[in-house]
């Protein structure tokens, strides 16, 4: 059986997914943030995870860490730059198991004019059905990236030492995804 005859596409519940990340301020304490606008393309095999495909958009501009002051300079060219790069794409390009719920999904994060290659931890949630008879699975991922890696390199020396902004990122995903209604022959 081919890869597209098993492989079903799923819709991301919005309302029950998030894409959120942490990075260290000052070396002391971590802010926190997330991203309120995001879709994808979700192709599923859920009787092998490891042929499974995810296309991710994450709208730049919706960056949300709580302050509308640090917020526009993440959008600025500083940081995002979300006038030249309104986007952040995750294109996958495989899956690996690494245990019955555990999964390496590597693929391939854009953000601003770079492209690098991140593996997501991948925590696969279930599959069950909602009250409404609806296939829903979970999957909850995690990674970290050296955000200069990304071209986001704005930082400030402290007097104290150490920097203003942490280099690494860590980043959470927690994705619901609803099954796809099946086309009908016409």
């Amino acid at each position: 059986m081919s890869n597209t005859e098993t492989t079903k596409s799923w819709n991301i519940d919005l309302a029950h997914s998030g894409v959120t990340f942490s990075v260290r301020h000052m070396v002391i304490a971590k802010v926190r943030g997330r991203f309120a606008r995001f879709s994808g393309d979700v192709h599923i095999d859920e009787k092998d995870l490891t042929r499974s495909t995810v296309n991710i958009v994450v709208d730049a501009a919706s960056i949300d860490t709580g302050i509308a002051d640090r917020d526009a300079h993440l959008r600025s060219p500083d940081f995002l730059d979300v006038e030249k790069f309104p986007a952040l794409t995750y294109v996958s390009k495989r899956v690996e198991k690494v245990s019955a719920t555990e999964y390496r999904l590597v693929g391939d994060l854009t953000i601003r004019d770079t492209t690098r290659e991140v593996p997501l931890e991948i925590e696969y949630g279930g599959l069950g059905k909602d009250p409404w008879g609806k296939e829903r699975m979970g999957f909850t991922a995690k990674a970290h990236l050296d955000r200069k890696e990304f071209g986001l390199r704005w930082n400030q020396a402290l007097e104290t030492g150490g920097v203003l902004v942490g280099d690494r990122v860590d980043i959470d995903i927690e994705l619901e995804a609803v099954k796809a209604a099946e086309q009908r022959a016409a």
